[in-house]
């Protein structure tokens, strides 16, 4: 499966996200693993193996091997922070004075370019709805250089293949 096959896939009243993720495949604003690594995590996070296939054939082959790891590893990782920050965050209380006691060793050594680490991780964390992980990263994105254009494109990306990934989940692919 590739991004056309997802294209095709997807039924005429989705057209808007065919129109998007064309546009977004081609996007400049970012960096070709920035892009790659979006998509990837994007897709893993929305939880489509058909999304997540077809989205890794496309952009792993673009990746080094420890770019592709690190994109994995965002979605990983984030899939425990942002159901442990976003209960910290709603419930509030003393829950936010204690320590998480859960590791992320792979956030500081995440095997590429920290900023790139953490636009995937922002990516994952829009797609997962965590707000405290949401500001953390876009505060550490901003810190690093990172304009708000390249943090809204990630963004896109994620909703974008969100949206694919829960539209698909409601037809049936072809064979």
């Amino acid at each position: 499966m590739s991004i056309d096959s997802i294209k095709a896939a997807l039924p005429d009243y989705a057209k808007d996200l065919k129109l998007n993720l064309g546009s977004l495949a081609n996007d400049i604003v970012l960096t070709p693993q920035q892009l790659g690594g979006t998509f990837i995590a994007s897709a893993i996070a929305a939880r489509n193996p058909a999304v997540t296939h077809a989205l890794t054939a496309e952009y792993g082959p673009r990746l080094a091997p420890e770019a592709l790891e690190a994109a994995r590893a965002a979605a990983a990782i984030m899939g425990m922070n942002n159901v442990y920050y976003r209960f910290v965050h709603l419930v509030g209380g003393d829950y936010a004075k204690l320590p998480a006691r859960l590791r992320m060793n792979i956030i500081n050594n995440p095997g590429v370019d920290k900023v790139d680490f953490e636009l995937w991780a922002m990516a994952v964390s829009a797609i997962n709805g965590c707000g405290l992980c949401m500001e953390s990263h876009e505060r550490q994105l901003r810190a690093a250089g990172l304009t708000t254009e390249h943090i809204q494109t990630a963004v896109r990306i994620a909703a974008t293949v969100s949206a694919i990934a829960v539209t698909l989940d409601g037809v049936e692919l072809p064979a």
